[in-house]
């Protein structure tokens, strides 16, 4: 095992899969939680099977991370749901899932993670998107989301700060992930960003010095405003 410690949601695809093969390569030990688990191999790699909607489901995780290790380096929240729909289309039940996945997940997952913070060493880094920055349309439950995720942040950045806890947001636009594959957008996919292009900005986040912070950034591909 590696002296350094990270948590992952959603790392059996996409963007949380990417940072959980970038943090291996850069000798972390990477707990990689899904519902449905990854396929990486590795032998710093523990995959975690839970649900993080569920509160129960993430205390028995958290369970797991301490048989390992008492404090983690980093907590990514990096799992999350995007379906495209007009509001008046939009099912209530969809728009649920959107605020269980993308705020109450995150929510349960810092809510317990507070054990597993190292003072002036934790940083929590949340994928979050442009899309918690400016209304989009077709996407009213992501981006409502990812509004109340950006206040749920803010709150615990504060209440943690005595702590020393750094705190960024990624707010992407789009990205060429498999979270396309099954979306009706008009987003032309060879327009958008590639994953080498966030893993980019991810690297230089982690490597920056504990004394310099980066509450928010954006960052958008080169032919426009697009959601992630």
């Amino acid at each position: 095992m590696s002296e350094l410690f990270a948590l992952v949601t959603g790392s059996s695809s996409g963007i949380g899969k990417e940072i959980c093969t970038h943090l291996l390569k850069n000798h972390y030990t990477v707990f990689g939680v899904s519902r449905r688990g990854s396929t990486i191999e590795h032998e710093n790699y523990i995959d975690i099977l839970a649900d993080i909607r569920d509160e129960l489901a993430v205390e028995d995780m958290y369970k797991i991370v301490a048989e390992t290790t008492e404090g983690l380096d980093l907590i990514i929240n990096a799992a999350g749901i995007c379906v495209i729909s007009p509001l008046h289309e939009t099912p209530s039940k969809e728009f649920l899932d959107h605020l269980q996945t993308n705020v109450l997940g995150p929510f349960h997952v810092l809510k317990h993670g507070i054990e597993f913070v190292i003072e002036s060493v934790t940083h929590v880094i949340n994928i979050s998107s442009i899309a918690s920055r400016v209304g989009l349309p077709d996407m009213g439950a992501y981006c409502a989301s990812k509004f109340a995720l950006s206040g749920l942040i803010g709150v615990c950045s504060k209440e943690w700060k005595s702590m020393g806890v750094r705190f960024t947001n990624l707010n992407p636009g789009a990205i060429d992930t498999p979270l396309w594959d099954n979306a009706d957008s008009a987003a032309p996919r060879e327009k958008m960003m590639k994953i080498a292009d966030f893993i980019n900005i991810f690297n230089m986040v982690i490597n920056s010095s504990s004394d310099v912070e980066f509450p928010d950034i954006s960052f958008l591909p080169r032919e426009g405003v697009s959601p992630q």
